[in-house]
């Protein structure tokens, strides 16, 4: 236990102050015009099981509170649990597999197991907190799960006393009335509850001066047991609770609403502004950063918490959240503390397909919005039409990021060279046919997860041409450019020549001028970037696809001869284990940091999924620690905008006393029950570097005619030739859209 208390201090940062002592208090729209207070729900229940010791060692700085919902025992004592029903949060159900009951909880029939059934001792001695949500890690299971005895227990002043069953132990011969006040409540400590009649209560007897009662809501429907009202019915009727409380808990979607689509409605309610003119606090619950967020926050939890605190309109007074370091973040780091500060040597912002995260890869709308979301440097990894077209897009398959499969589904077929899987290749279609296709949001984990990316935007946007895509760069100026060029060889075979297609738009562009943006020519074939040593106001990157643990020195010598950089995985950097925690960094970028060689890591996403479980589903704490853990030079990410949200903060300075600490690689698995880490991966040697010559570009074939093409579609098979009439038609109907819509660049 002491060990983890260590660590968890030593991860998050504590503060005496919930302003940023570095920073001139910014004024805030709270009731009080004070910061707002973080409450960890349960502890820290997004990374430890809830109310067990480890999820209650958590402290961000003074001024939070731990929330312990109380609930009593068949011996009429107490423990911290979620709920009455401890199936899901304890290990009970394996100690007792037959114990099961059923019991009225609040006019529903519930089954399970009940702290009612269980003297204290049973549930602290015998039995462990599990987490109970599965995409969070079960690597802390088994510690002791805490029984409640006030601050002697806790050993800290400040704690949010949740009372959420009163009626149903009253039911069951149980006073929670009076168990609660034989606790010694200071005014450090708060009391809140979703049922009236207890508050109303609790607010009849002499309270200690200065602590507070707070009234917590329940979905709008649900009905709350003293007055059979709805709860959604008493929040238009905030003044009825004033005599009561000191303020209300509410869900997030009381104040800012979610249509059916998952997309915030276009304002928020009154709820926040009329409690305050009530002079009732408000906070928010339902904090999670691996929630499936709205969509209008790109699965970044940072812009979540901003909008309640940070909107210009209101600041609700506190959170309820399962993730304390990313609210404590939030209002310490952000708040209403402005974003536009200037950048001090902080590392790239380099794009994959523009902003990704919002819209359909490599699309006119989606380099806008990372030009928009303060990108560094935009990205296009060119690809070749059939008839020598050099256009943006992440793969050559255009399955993965258009529409091809819809409509041309004879054209699949097998690339080994390229890749294992079929798909419908760029260079197997003209250019006139993929611009009748549409662009495609999707990824490579929606599939498996559920977890997508602004859906009603999905088929939005332009393809660009890389003639296209240099003009609107330099007319933005952005800091640089990545073109990224793979499969070059390949290419060549089909009579398609990458690299002098890249080099011509490059200089007709003007980019091999020293002045205007930096160019950065990436590739996996060394022979590739070998092409382009007459150039030398471009910086060549060698992009490393292959997870490796380690460079040897005649590698990075063989690297050197052709680049002045390199594109890492993120896992080749910081591996993790098979249960997805971090564990020790390897020493690749400072071995190449050693050799005057640029480092970029690739690639960073917001979706928690993506995120290793020290990063606290923060995809702001993996941005830090590429930062000052490891100090890459440039981060190749789908979410331009969370990573300029971060360096254009004042936290982003880690000499700052409040800071976005990063994470300590393999802190938390000295802390797990988990598996040691996988073999360690391959070291990187010559044999890896080196590239053949380019072959030369093998004579163009003429074209089939369309009569050759027709006759080769009908010859596949009946079944396929009664396949072909959706696709021919669909071909024309998006030509006819296209035509038009019209298809110009800056529309």
């Amino acid at each position: 236990m002491v060990r983890g208390l260590l660590f968890v201090l030593l991860l998050i940062h504590a503060s005496s102050s919930a302003n940023g002592a570095d920073e001139k208090e910014a004024p805030w729209l709270t009731l009080n015009g004070k910061a707002p207070a973080v409450v960890a729900r349960e502890g820290f229940s997004g990374q430890f099981p809830e109310d067990t010791g480890m999820a209650f060692t958590i402290r961000t700085f003074d001024g939070m509170l731990l929330l312990c919902s109380v609930q009593l025992t068949m011996d009429n004592g107490a423990v911290c649990q979620p709920d009455v029903e401890i199936s899901k949060s304890t290990n009970v159900q394996a100690l007792h597999p037959n114990m099961s009951k059923t019991y009225n909880v609040n006019g529903k029939n519930v089954s399970g197991y009940f702290t009612i059934d269980y003297t204290m001792n049973d549930l602290v001695e015998t039995m462990v907190g599990v987490q109970r949500i599965m995409t969070r890690s079960d690597a802390f299971d088994g510690y002791s799960i805490m029984p409640f005895e006030g601050e002697r227990q806790f050993k800290m002043p400040l704690l949010w006393i949740n009372v959420p069953y009163v009626q149903f132990f009253s039911e069951h011969k149980m006073n929670m009335e009076d168990f609660i006040r034989q606790v010694p409540l200071t005014s450090k400590h708060c009391l809140s509850s979703p049922e009236i009649g207890f508050l109303k209560a609790m607010s009849d007897r002499k309270l200690p001066a200065g602590l507070k009662l707070y009234f917590t809501f329940h979905g709008k429907d649900a009905i709350e047991p003293t007055t059979k009202k709805t709860y959604g019915s008493i929040a238009s009727d905030l003044a009825a609770l004033k005599p009561i409380v000191a303020g209300i808990v509410v869900p997030k979607d009381y104040i800012w609403p979610v249509d059916k689509s998952n997309y915030l409605v276009a304002q928020p309610t009154t709820l926040v502004t009329d409690a305050h003119k009530l002079g009732l606090e408000v906070y928010a619950s339902g904090f999670a950063n691996d929630n499936v967020l709205v969509y209008n926050y790109s699965y970044d939890p940072m812009a979540e918490y901003l909008n309640f605190i940070s909107n210009g309109q209101f600041s609700v007074d506190g959170f309820i959240t399962d993730f304390p370091p990313t609210a404590t973040d939030a209002i310490m780091c952000f708040g209403p503390l402005p974003e536009n500060r200037s950048k001090q040597g902080q590392p790239l912002i380099i794009t994959r397909g523009g902003a990704y995260g919002v819209y359909a890869p490599s699309t006119d709308l989606a380099y806008k919005q990372a030009v928009d979301d303060g990108a560094d440097v935009i990205d296009c990894s060119v690809q070749m039409s059939q008839d020598g077209v050099a256009f943006c897009m992440i793969s050559p398959d255009l399955t993965t990021s258009t529409t091809a499969a819809t409509i041309f589904v004879d054209r699949i077929t097998d690339v080994k060279e390229i890749q294992e899987e079929s798909g419908i290749f760029s260079f197997a279609l003209s250019w006139d046919e993929i611009q009748t296709l549409q662009p495609q949001l999707s990824t490579p984990y929606e599939k498996s997860t559920g977890l997508k990316r602004n859906p009603l935007f999905r088929n939005k946007g332009k393809f660009v041409t890389l003639a296209q895509f240099l003009e609107f760069a330099r007319s933005k100026s952005v800091t640089g450019i990545l073109i990224s060029l793979d499969n070059a060889p390949y290419l060549a075979s089909k009579g398609l020549d990458l690299v002098t297609t890249v080099t011509a738009a490059l200089t007709k562009a003007q980019y091999d001028k020293k002045s205007g943006p930096q160019v950065f020519i990436q590739s996996d074939d060394t022979s590739v970037l070998a092409k382009f040593k007459n150039f030398p106001s471009y910086k060549r990157i060698l992009s490393i696809k292959e997870e490796i643990s380690s460079v040897n020195k005649a590698a990075v010598e063989e690297i050197k001869k052709n680049a002045d950089g390199v594109t890492l995985t993120r896992y080749s950097i910081l591996p993790t284990n098979p249960q997805g925690f971090l564990t020790l960094e390897t020493p690749i970028v400072e071995t190449l940091h050693s050799a005057n060689l640029t480092v970029f890591v690739s690639t960073l996403n917001n979706e928690y999924i993506t995120l290793a479980f020290d990063y606290f589903a923060d995809p702001t704490v993996e941005i830090a620690t590429y930062t000052h853990t490891v100090g890459v030079d440039g981060f190749i990410t789908e979410y331009p905008k969370t990573a300029n949200r971060y360096q254009r903060n004042p936290c982003s300075d880690i000499n700052r006393s409040y800071t976005i600490l990063p994470a300590g690689p393999g802190s938390l698995l000295n802390e797990t029950r988990s598996a040691p880490a996988d073999p360690p991966k391959p070291a990187l040697t010559v044999q890896d570097v080196v590239d053949p010559p380019l072959p030369e570009v093998a004579k163009p074939k003429d074209p089939a005619s369309k009569q050759e093409q027709e006759a080769s579609t009908s010859s596949s098979s009946v079944a396929a030739g009664l396949q072909s009439t959706a696709p021919a038609v669909a071909v024309a109907v998006a030509l006819l859209c296209f035509l038009t819509a019209g298809h110009n660049w800056g529309s």
